[in-house]
């Protein structure tokens, strides 16, 4: 329906309505519960503190094989309650679990139930399978044979699992399968037919409530070894009020600085692109409170970033508004061919970004998981306001009365920079960035510092449990404990939790040795009063398992082959692709690079901090891409060089907006926050800065590269064999040199016509 000025006004009056809705809605609520409020968000170990269980090994003397595995499948467990849960060994036989948000023991503790042994048996008593032979287990429902809904709980089998269940099943249809649960059976379903595809169901279940505890106790049962539990308790945050106030202060400042850009370079579309940007804050943290997603100081940052990404997606439409404008069409015109022109790029940027956080979510562990469900959030409301709401709104903004031009701007037309003939140098500066990972990793190892400087998260350290004489804050914490241990080990990384209604604080650092355990003692002690007995030391093992490295590294990967795919489908060029692929690596090593230069603390925000660059990086080289289409067809008969320089061109402004309003509210992170957020920002930043040069400088060039080769392949016909590497060498070098020349021709013929052409309506001019 064609939008009139009555309905122009409603719709404006909606818009308005929804937002100071929305608005209410995140800051106070609904009820005396304050739903949907940004209060009840569920925060993290770091920002609120939760529940802590300790459990000890019943087996004697494990393996660490055994250990690492428990480890592994307690984390996949304890991910049901929260991404953000943190599952690590203390010692030899003790395994920790942390889950945030909570604040009730009893709960979890009926929920995760105590692991122990869990075993299929026959009538006589014959294993059939063991815990470890099942790989998952959950409640759901389905339809009966008369159509009514029941409750079933479905099991998947690991491959061993399923070949020996099959054999089972087969010869014992119509006997009972009994489920035995630390000697205790707790269901026992008859089997009704062969299973032999690895997928069980067991139906008959009483409702919902049976379906889940069956699902739960089978799961936490399916571990290497039997479990007891040692210790529960409710611990505190492990970031204090003011890192919290902080960080918010920062991302407010940042937001702001956004919106006053977005209104002084796009005027009135600036005006509306903050509207947008403040209704989608408020739909995502109201969609964080909805799906119970777990939120973080990491996970704040995370949140910036993407609010400094969903203004991309504005700017590509303004400019192209402001382009059709030059040309010479309506304000009208312009609006709808602007949001026309622009959906191939957003669409494209967004759903390839989409397809990485639906891998990382499917195949990811822990910390990845959450990172995925976050970025996919973020993407999916970012198109939303920018191609639903912001259409809108820009319509009916026009049906008012605001039709002049002068609201909306002219792009202004830039001389096309030679990125092309540019490309050694550029090509040569990413290969020394891209070298300074490796040297400097190098250079560390060999003066025994270690390649890279990892943190607790990867490689494990030392619990130091303090019973003080009363209760000790947060900041308290940081200002008078921290300073004795740092003086010690020499690293700053030192986390702190307090435990509730306890004077016990757990202090996690860097291994200590007995040397420094003892300094550690007699400094706490003189400086606290504290007795020899207070202080005790654990060893406690990394909270980034070897597993959910694996993990991370399979699901990056397969991400990063589902994006190739995705753009060699939608851009019929393989070399897109292959591009694009090479400027992620191309960022992903610099930033590692800054790791290893700057010595940055390598722990669990630094998966996050990875998975932020490829997410971020793959738009802008889309957007040019994108552009690179289109001038396929417009420019038709000019040569490969002068369309990459032209859409580099036309699509600058858009890389430098973008990068400049995602670096601005990393940077006030950095500026404002302590030090664990710092060691996020910093290769954030750097990140960003890498993003902005690889798709300006290096993606066209690449995508120019390939597309000269393959041109000069086909002319050859395939016939040179000997000495082919020179050759081919040679014969690039010779196709882009005589590119360049073409182009150069080119635009030299373009401009003497453009000029032969004024000439003649000079003349004609005058002589009428």
């Amino acid at each position: 329906m064609k939008m009139n000025k009555k309905n122009a006004r409603i719709t404006l009056v909606v818009m308005a309505v929804l937002l100071i809705f929305f608005a209410l809605l995140t800051t106070v609520g609904l009820g005396t519960s304050h739903r949907g409020s940004a209060r009840n968000i569920i925060l993290g170990l770091d920002l609120s503190g939760g529940v802590s269980v300790t459990y000890q090994v019943v087996d004697e003397n494990p393996t660490s094989e055994e250990m690492s595995d428990t480890v592994y499948k307690l984390q996949q467990r304890a991910d049901t309650y929260s991404t953000e849960a943190n599952v690590y060994q203390e010692g030899s036989d003790r395994i920790n679990i942390e889950i945030p948000g909570v604040t009730d023991v009893n709960e979890i503790l009926e929920e995760l139930g105590q692991p122990g042994s869990l075993e299929f048996q026959l009538d006589d008593g014959t294993v059939v399978l063991t815990g470890s032979e099942v790989d998952t287990a959950s409640a759901g429902t389905q339809q009966d044979d008369l159509g009514n809904t029941e409750y079933v709980v479905k099991l998947e089998l690991t491959s061993e699992g399923a070949e020996a269940f099959a054999t089972a099943t087969s010869e014992n249809v119509g006997n009972y399968i009994y489920i035995v649960y630390n000697d205790e059976v707790i269901s026992a379903p008859v089997v009704n037919e062969a299973i032999t595809g690895g997928t069980a169901i067991i139906s008959g279940m009483s409702g919902a409530a049976e379906a889940q505890s069956l699902a739960s106790s089978i799961r936490i049962g399916a571990l290497s070894l039997e479990l007891e539990e040692l210790s529960s308790k409710v611990v505190g945050a492990q970031l204090g009020q003011n890192a919290i106030k902080t960080s918010l202060i920062a991302g407010a400042i940042g937001i702001a600085i956004v919106m006053i850009f977005m209104i002084v370079v796009y005027a009135l579309p600036g005006i509306v692109a903050a509207f947008c940007l403040l209704l989608y804050i408020c739909m995502f943290l109201i969609c964080l409170n909805g799906f119970d997603m777990t939120l973080t100081l990491p996970g704040i940052a995370g949140i910036i970033l993407t609010i400094g990404m969903a203004v991309d997606a504005n700017v590509i439409i303004y400019a192209r508004i402001r382009e059709e404008i030059s040309a010479g069409k309506s304000v009208k015109g312009a609006i709808d061919t602007g949001y026309k022109k622009a959906f191939s790029a957003i669409l494209d940027g967004n759903v390839t970004t989409l397809i990485a956080a639906f891998v990382l979510n499917m195949l990811g562990t822990g910390s990845v998981k959450g990172f995925a469900q976050t970025l996919a959030l973020g993407i999916v409301l970012s198109m939303i306001t920018a191609l639903i709401i912001s259409r809108l709104i820009m319509n009916a903004l026009y049906q008012v009365g605001l039709r002049d031009e002068k609201y909306y701007g002219r792009a202004k037309t830039y001389k096309s920079f030679d990125f092309v003939g540019h490309r050694h140098t550029f090509f040569a500066i990413s290969i020394v960035l891209i070298l300074v990972g490796p040297v400097c990793m190098g250079v560390n190892s060999a003066m025994g510092n270690g390649a890279l400087n990892l943190s607790l998260d990867f490689k494990g350290g030392t619990s130091t449990t303090v019973s003080f004489n009363e209760e000790m804050t947060l900041d308290e914490l940081e200002a008078d404990v921290k300073p004795i241990f740092t003086e010690v080990t020499g690293d700053a990384e030192i986390q702190f939790q307090t435990v509730q209604d306890s004077t016990d604080v757990y202090i996690k650092t860097a291994v200590l040795d007995l040397d420094q355990r003892q300094e550690v003692s007699e400094a706490l002690q003189e400086a606290f009063d504290l007795e020899e007995e207070a202080i005790t030391y654990e060893s406690i093992s990394a909270t980034v398992s070897n597993e959910m490295r694996q993990d991370a590294v399979v699901a990056v990967i397969v991400a990063a082959i589902c994006m190739l795919i995705y753009i060699t489908i939608r851009f019929h060029d393989v070399r897109f692709a292959g591009s694009a692929v090479l400027a992620l690596l191309h960022d992903v090593l610099v930033v590692f690079g800054c790791y290893a230069l700057v010595r940055i603390s390598v722990g669990s925000t630094f998966i996050a901090c990875m998975l932020t660059i490829v997410g971020y990086s793959i738009n802008a080289t889309i957007v040019i891409f994108d552009r690179i289409r289109e001038n396929q067809k417009l420019m038709a008969g000019e040569s490969l060089a002068a369309i990459v320089n032209t859409s580099v061109t036309q699509t600058l402004t858009r890389s430098i907006y973008t990068s400049f309003t995602t670096f601005i509210t990393i940077f006030m992170l950095y500026i404002l926050g302590i030090a664990t957020i710092k060691e996020f920002a910093l290769p954030l930043m750097v990140g960003i800065v890498a993003g902005a040069y690889s798709s300006v400088c290096v993606t066209g060039s690449l995508w120019y590269v390939m597309k000269a080769h393959q041109k000069q392949t086909a002319a050859e016909g395939g016939t040179a064999s000997v000495n082919t590497g020179e050759l081919a060498s040679r014969n690039v070098s010779a196709a882009a040199d005589a590119d360049d020349s073409a182009s150069s021709k080119s635009n030299t013929s373009a401009s003497n016509a453009s000029q032969g052409t004024a000439k003649k309506t000079k003349k004609k001019s005058k002589k009428k």
